[in-house]
This record gives C-alpha cells, structure tokens and sequence, in this order.
C-alpha cells in the first residue's frame, strides 16, 4: 500500500483557490493503447485455456492444457483460503472513497 498523497494548494496573490470537486477525486488511470491491447490478449488467451479445459474434463479432447493437482499436499496449506482479488480491489476502492469523503 502506498502512502496517501497530500494536496498542495499554492495560493496566487494571497487569494484562496478555487477547489473543483474534479481535483478533489482521485484521479483517473490513464491506459495506453498497448495496454489495453495486453489485456485484451491475457483475456482471450484465459478464456481459450478456460474452454480447453473445460472440454478436456467432459472427454472432448486427449491433448491441451493440464490442471496441476499436487499428489501429496503441502499439510502447511490445509487451512489455505485463496483470495477473491475482485473482492479485495472492490474493498479497496470503497475505502479510498471513504477516507476521501
């Protein structure tokens, strides 16, 4: 986690700026071209193994990706939650919102 970052108003003239509720928000990500390309390619390229996968547990198909399933597991991991990324992001989004209101 990154340290909040303050806002620095330099008054012109002695005069108190204008503060636009635009400039109070938390500013938007800005995405390139080539990252939306990036994305767009992991996407499609997930949902390909993703189908794959699919149709090789329903017999479809004898050769494509293979799902890891470790023969022995690792007793240290027993009570191991994994984490709903989705979940945590939404969590931090509403509290960036909160501590900004």
């Amino acid at each position: 986690a990154s340290p909040a970052q303050k806002l620095i108003f330099n008054r012109v003239n002695g005069k108190r700026p204008q503060v636009l509720l635009q400039q109070i928000s938390a500013p938007e990500e800005c995405y390139t071209l080539a990252h939306e390309e990036n994305v767009r390619f992991v996407y499609e390229a997930w949902q390909q193994v993703e189908q794959q996968l699919d149709g090789s547990r329903s017999g479809e198909s004898a050769c494509g990706p293979v799902q890891y399933v470790e023969k022995t597991p690792n007793p240290g991991l027993k009570n191991f939650v994994p984490i709903d990324l989705e979940e945590w992001w939404a969590q931090q989004f509403l509290a960036k919102i909160e501590n900004c209101s």
